[in-house]
């Protein structure tokens, strides 16, 4: 099962280390479980996205480790591959950036040629043989046909897929600019949202910090607290503010880290499958 988070710190940057690589379940650690891929993907100060990818286990790839430890973003998507479609290929690893949009996907459907078939012009986009690439190009597609409302376009995709081809998970992040949204859709696979305060670096622990001793080393770039949203298909660290999505809600991350989450999508997919293995709603850190 692939693993992803996000993270926005709004308008401000924060680099994003302790969580891919310092976190009790970094995305490091997780990439050693999904070793099929592994990227980043992320929007600094600036409107332009950055993107780095390997085919490989996150761990073992010297690339992915330096701009881990070195990537300060407002925004910011990871995602670790256990492939289930597609082969282990740079192509094929997340995040996918479709006009303007990094998206990283958690989940699967079958049947992507008649999802290709959906994409009219933005088939152009896909460069592998994934079903999550092209359900990230059909995002992007449905969001452009709704003046650039990536929430809506976001839906439109989750629901087009739903109601046409056998699916078991569209969980998905997508970042851009300095806003971040995230859906968990149905309820196959889990997905979490926390808030946090994380302090400047100092180069070392901040011991008298009243938060969490791991979070306390999070290194943020930056001249004052600053609060910022992570999400995550797992709990990064033990903290109890973890808050598991509702099957079908869709959360929008603003620029001012306001968080607006509504109950979006109520159909049952048309033609549900049910994969093997845990419960994700049955998880203990």
């Amino acid at each position: 099962m692939c693993r992803l988070f996000g993270m926005s710190a709004g308008d401000r940057q924060v680099e994003a280390k302790f969580w891919l690589l310092n976190a009790p379940d970094s995305m490091v650690e997780e990439g050693g479980r999904n070793p099929d891929g592994a990227g980043i993907g992320w929007f600094d100060a600036g409107t332009e996205p950055h993107l780095q990818k390997q085919a490989g286990p996150a761990p073992q790839d010297q690339a992915f480790l330096t701009d881990a430890a070195t990537v300060t973003a407002s925004t910011v998507v990871t995602h670790v591959r256990d492939a289930t479609a597609g082969s282990a290929t740079v192509a094929n690893a997340h995040p996918f950036l479709v006009d303007g949009l990094l998206v990283a996907h958690n989940g699967g459907f079958a049947d992507p040629d008649a999802v290709m078939a959906q994409l009219g012009d933005y088939a152009r986009f896909v460069q592998g043989d994934t079903d999550s690439e092209r359900y990230a190009a059909l995002i992007a597609k449905e969001a452009a046909a709704r003046d650039g409302d990536i929430g809506a376009g976001i839906l439109a995709a989750a629901t087009w897929i739903s109601q046409n081809v056998p699916m078991y998970s569209l969980n998905v992040v997508v970042i851009k600019d300095h806003r971040l949204w995230a859906l968990r859709y149905p309820d196959e696979r889990a997905l979490h949202l926390a808030r946090r305060v994380v302090r400047p670096a100092t180069g070392a622990p901040d011991d008298s910090w009243s938060g969490s001793s791991q979070v306390a080393q999070h290194q943020v770039a930056a001249n004052s607290e600053t609060p910022i949203v992570v999400v995550a298909s797992e709990r990064i660290d033990g903290d109890d503010d973890w808050r598991m999505l509702q099957p079908g809600e869709l959360v929008a991350v603003d620029d001012d880290l306001t968080i607006t989450a509504r109950l979006a999508l109520r159909r049952t997919p048309a033609r549900l499958l049910h994969l093997a293995g845990r419960d994700p709603n049955d998880e203990a850190f």
